[in-house]
């Protein structure tokens, strides 16, 4: 079970450490804070699942740079594009996009993001992950079980809730009846803003979240079952 705490605190530690990236870039961007991620808490997943893939899959004894650079790409593209296949899947939307940027694949992954994916994964397994596994090590045993089940139980919690905003945000683009897109996308809006912050984080976290995809698509649907209605 040792084991196993040691990785769910990894995993912690990294997707931690991937959000306050997140957060620096967006704040360089943009010149204010935002909280990234699809998770409420200050945690991004993907990164700690990308660096645990790398772990695993590559390991810590690999001394040939390029291998672990090209290998390291691969996996981490590879989890990047499912994940945001199967985000569009659950949620219908698209919530990263990069059909603007040179050499992308179906606006999912692109180069821009792989090599920095390559070169970090590099730094993680080289420097950064020996000083980790050293400084997870002096946790007790008891101590470190207790941790690392606490924030298991936050991020599992966080996913659900996560997971019920978002429902509840397609259950009100579902509501709305205006009679073009815009109104019901301006209208989805109005209401993220005039409720809590669980519904403003994702619109502030995503700002390239297709709304209005999600909006035409749903339309569509409420248009044909009308007609289907009226036909009956």
């Amino acid at each position: 079970m040792n084991t196993f705490y040691n990785y769910v605190l990894y995993f912690i530690i990294y997707s931690l450490v991937g959000w306050l990236i997140e957060v620096l870039l967006k704040f360089i961007d943009d010149k204010k804070f935002v909280n990234r991620g699809f998770l409420l808490g200050p945690i991004c997943p993907i990164y700690g699942y990308g660096v645990l893939l790398i772990i695993l899959l590559i390991g810590c004894n690999d001394n040939d740079l390029l291998s672990i650079f090209l290998k390291s790409i691969f996996i981490c593209s590879v989890l990047e594009y499912f994940t945001s296949f199967i985000m569009e899947k659950l949620f219908k939307a698209r919530w990263w996009d990069y059909s603007q940027k040179r050499f992308n694949i179906n606006g999912r992954i692109c180069l821009e993001t792989m090599l920095p994916f390559g070169i970090g994964a590099t730094l993680i397994l080289y420097s950064i992950h020996p000083k980790i596994i050293y400084l997870v090590g002096l946790i007790p045993n008891r101590i470190k079980a207790t941790l690392a089940v606490t924030l298991l139980v936050l991020y599992l919690v966080d996913n659900f809730i996560s997971m019920r905003v978002m429902n509840k945000i397609k259950s009100q683009i579902k509501k709305e009846k205006a009679d073009n897109t815009t109104a019901i996308k301006s209208k989805v809006i109005e209401w993220i803003d005039n409720n809590s912050f669980w519904y403003k984080h994702i619109k502030n976290a995503f700002p390239k979240f297709r709304i209005m995809e999600r909006v035409k698509k749903l339309k569509q649907v409420i248009i044909r079952d009308s007609k289907d209605n009226n036909n009956d």
